[in-house]
């Protein structure tokens, strides 16, 4: 895979994670829900940096 298919991918994925997260979980908790959000963020970049960056 190219590196922008792979990226693009890896976006799609974290994205439906934060959705699916919010609708099974957090309907109802405004401040928890965003609390979460940054957290799933957060871990992908994480994750982002130790597979992906070629640097």
């Amino acid at each position: 895979m190219h590196k922008t298919s792979q990226s693009i991918v890896f976006i799609a994925a974290m994205i439906l994670t934060i959705v699916l997260t919010d609708i099974l979980f957090f309907r109802h908790h405004t401040s928890q829900r965003f609390i979460v959000n940054v957290g799933i963020v957060l871990v992908f970049l994480a994750f982002y940096w130790r597979f992906f960056k070629r640097n």
